[in-house]
């Protein structure tokens, strides 16, 4: 008998069928042309291409990064794995408000520009700032499982993951309740842009989310301008304060910066932190063992929020931009050359984790890269883990036998993996 990478035993001849799969897996993907088989289940070819080609390059003359090691090495290398979009979005969006947003959030930008920006964000989400955000993070947990619990059914995505960043958010920015209606809706189509190919549709659609959203931003950064918040609560009044509040020579962010760079921070804690959550409960409804386990034994979140994280990464795709001709996994790139970071198959890596394709709410240690590494790791990675600990949490002390009522609808993009909807019947 002999073990396939994913640590399961096989004869010879099955070992050598599942091979030749893997082979014409990882010689015919193409990031542009990608099946629904993909969109389905990625990691049948993440296996394959990590075992085959783990640094493969691409008809586009791009590469495609699935081993762990490999990832780190680019991630803390940023002196020659460059996180500035300028050159590679040009032609993707040409002179638009989608290339704007996307080339001035903090996210796609290299020092000192990251510097200066990540600096301002990580200030108004210090710890004492997060610890503060609890007692009303529960409170909204709760009222949401009140009324799941009242209609005996739900979609976990509609009346429940999504609702909580979107909340979190809006009141990060301190945007009145009444006005967050479009804020989901302009979030999903700024970032479902980011796919690695796009149609006219959903281009047209990004930027005009990008239109609106700066709009309505103006306004209420002018209506901050005249109001001040409070800077330990109110992100948006920090930002626009920036580093030494009140004070004539403050750090500030030019108009631009700010305004982008709040798009950045509800589109990053926003469609991440709902599909962390959806994933979650969608992942121990597929592992009743693991989630009985964690039921018995609720002081497990924190590990089982660093497993969800891990077996379904969120974000499965980061990029970079070579800067100069440079080695890495045995294979020479040219300067000015793109590489895609397979955040979902470094996650899977035995080299990194044992038996990597099993959900283990206990894994201990456990260093995902769900949220990066390195200076690019992200700025708001404490705040995920909380609404996510808090919400599947308290949702499974509610709904412990909850059940799916329903084929879960995934939301067909490969840069960021979560669900549509996910039907779902409980008691209680």
């Amino acid at each position: 008998m002999r073990k396939s990478e994913n640590g399961i035993s096989v004869s010879p001849k099955e070992y050598g069928s599942m091979n030749a799969n893997a082979r014409g897996l990882a010689a015919h993907f193409d990031i542009e042309k990608l099946t629904p088989d993909f969109y389905a289940d990625p990691y049948p070819t993440y296996r394959a291409l990590r075992e085959h080609e783990p640094v493969k390059l691409l008809p586009n003359g791009s590469y495609f990064l699935t081993r762990y090691d490999d990832l780190v090495a680019a991630y803390k290398n940023t002196r020659l794995f460059s996180s500035d979009k300028k050159k590679e979005f040009t032609p993707k969006y040409g002179a638009s408000l989608l290339y704007e947003h996307h080339t001035t959030s903090l996210v796609f930008n290299d020092p000192p520009a990251h510097t200066r920006v990540r600096r301002l964000i990580m200030g108004a989400l210090s710890p004492r700032a997060i610890a503060g955000m609890e007692p009303d993070l529960i409170a909204l947990v709760d009222r949401l499982l009140e009324t799941i619990a009242a209609r005996g059914d739900a979609d976990l995505i509609e009346d429940f993951a999504a609702a909580i960043p979107i909340e979190v958010i809006g009141n990060l920015l301190d945007v009145p309740q009444q006005e967050r209606g479009p804020l989901r809706r302009w979030s999903l189509a700024i970032l479902g842009a980011l796919e690695p190919v796009i149609g006219a549709e959903a281009f047209a659609r990004g930027n005009a989310a990008v239109k609106d959203f700066l709009s309505y931003l103006q306004i209420l950064v002018e209506r901050r301008r005249m109001r001040p918040g409070n800077p330990e609560r109110d992100v948006l009044t920090r930002l626009i304060q920036g580093e030494g509040g009140g004070e004539e020579n403050a750090e500030r962010l030019t108009e631009k910066e700010l305004l982008h760079n709040c798009i950045f921070l509800l589109n990053a804690g926003h469609e991440t932190t709902t599909n962390l959550i959806g994933n979650g409960l969608v992942a121990l409804s597929e592992y009743p063992a693991e989630k009985k386990r964690l039921v018995e034994n609720p002081a497990l979140i924190k590990t089982a929020i660093e497993e969800i994280l891990r077996f379904e990464s969120s974000n499965q795709l980061g990029n970079r931009m070579t800067t100069e001709r440079v080695e890495l996994g045995g294979v020479t790139m040219a300067a000015g050359t793109p590489v895609t970071l397979c955040i979902g198959a470094a996650n899977r890596d035995p080299a990194q984790f044992n038996d990597p394709e099993t959900l283990d709410i206990g894994r201990a240690p456990n260093r995902h890269l769900a949220f990066g590494t390195g200076a690019h790791q992200c700025a708001g990675m404490a705040l995920a883990r909380l609404e996510g600990a808090i919400a599947i949490s308290r949702f499974l002390a509610r709904f412990p036998d909850y059940a799916l009522n329903g084929a879960p609808v995934r939301g067909g993009r490969a840069r960021f993996r979560g669900f549509l909807s996910v039907p779902c019947r409980v008691n209680g």
